[in-house]
């Protein structure tokens, strides 16, 4: 089978896993408006490239909290990553290291921390963090992936309840005997809406704790899941380092908006004083371009990857990685951007809703 596109390797992924697991990759909360948006919504953007350009030396890479990637796409945090391959997170974080891009590892993993590192030694590795009802256990998390070599906290902002998942409360959804979530033991009470090891994450996070955990860490602090202006500068004005735009991939609450929509707002109200992320919907290399001429520092993956994964393992994720790659390479040159970092500086005024273009 030829994977010409990340689709192909979608659709391996689905005849290859069993059909709960595979809903609980692919599913959203309620009618998946958010989800599907996600990916829609790219399509309503056009380009306007600009030509006769010298194109013979394009450059992909750029920074992020000050290291170096090989190109603006990296991997975001997705659970549970055994689910697809017996060694998980481990052939995730080689797979990046490989790639030398960012691996967000999920607080949810499959794999110990101290696995995942002795597997990419070399990797530049964040940590996903929800934070839980005991704290203590919260804060021993954050110490030890400090301690391991992670260099960011990635703090998850839109889950103080987990979204209506219909489909998985139909398969009643729950992780397999034989595995769980190595970093954290949570306990799942009888008659919890999930069977997931979901139940400990606080309900009661809220602005005042950015400050609770900075005096835990020295490692810059993300969010992950603001969507809006006022949280924008609320971030900027609680000092974190960084904002990833995020619906959760539409598994949260159906019906905020598409990622690529909420970006221009967030971009806006942060006017360059913090870094930028995004993720939801990316499946081509064009979409990493149009991300990016909207502000985006960089995009994060993540169904593709677990797709990839299924397919090969690290060899599975290389290959997602290295035709996204190639495909924003190629982008690059047909609308002539000789560099990542200029992307969102010079053809911003190019990119335009489709609606506007007559």
């Amino acid at each position: 089978m030829a994977f010409l596109c990340l689709a192909d390797f979608q659709a391996y992924a689905k005849n290859k896993l069993p059909k709960h697991t595979w809903e609980f990759i692919e599913g959203g909360a309620d009618e998946c408006i958010t989800r599907d948006e996600n990916i829609s919504a790219y399509k309503r953007i056009h380009l306007r490239p600009r030509f006769l350009r010298d194109m013979s030396v394009v450059d992909t890479r750029t920074t992020i909290q000050g290291s170096e990637i090989s190109f603006p796409v990296c991997i975001g945090p997705t659970g549970f990553h055994c689910l697809c391959w017996p060694d998980g997170e481990q052939s995730t974080a080689k797979a990046a290291q490989a790639m030398n891009i960012c691996y967000v590892t999920s607080t949810f993993s499959t794999c110990f921390f101290e696995d995942i590192v002795a597997a990419a030694p070399s990797g530049l590795r964040w940590l996903q963090l929800y934070v839980q009802r005991d704290r203590q256990t919260t804060k021993m998390l954050i110490q030890k992936a400090e301690t391991l070599g992670y260099k960011a906290l990635v703090l998850t902002v839109d889950t103080p309840a987990l979204g209506n998942r219909l489909q998985d409360n139909r398969n009643k959804f729950s992780l397999p005997e034989s595995m769980s979530t190595k970093n954290l033991h949570v306990h799942i009470e009888e008659n919890a809406e999930s069977l997931l090891p979901v139940s400990g994450i606080a309900s009661s996070t809220c602005w005042k704790d950015i400050a609770w955990l900075k005096n835990i860490t020295q490692m810059p602090i993300i969010l992950k899941g603001i969507l809006t202006r006022e949280d924008a500068e609320l971030a900027v004005s609680h000092n974190v380092q960084g904002i990833l735009v995020s619906n959760h991939g539409g598994r949260q609450l159906d019906t905020v908006p598409a990622t690529i929509d909420a970006l221009p707002e967030v971009v806006n109200a942060v006017q360059g004083r913090i870094e930028v992320y995004l993720d939801g919907g990316i499946r081509t290399g064009t979409d990493v371009l149009k991300a990016l001429a909207l502000g985006a520092k960089c995009i994060f993956l993540g169904r593709p990857i677990m797709w990839g994964l299924t397919y090969k393992g690290e060899e599975g994720v290389q290959q997602v990685l290295k035709l996204l790659k190639k495909e924003f390479h190629k982008s690059m040159i047909l609308s002539e951007r000789l560099t990542s970092s200029l992307i969102s500086l010079v053809l911003l005024a190019y990119c335009v809703p489709r609606d506007q273009t007559g």
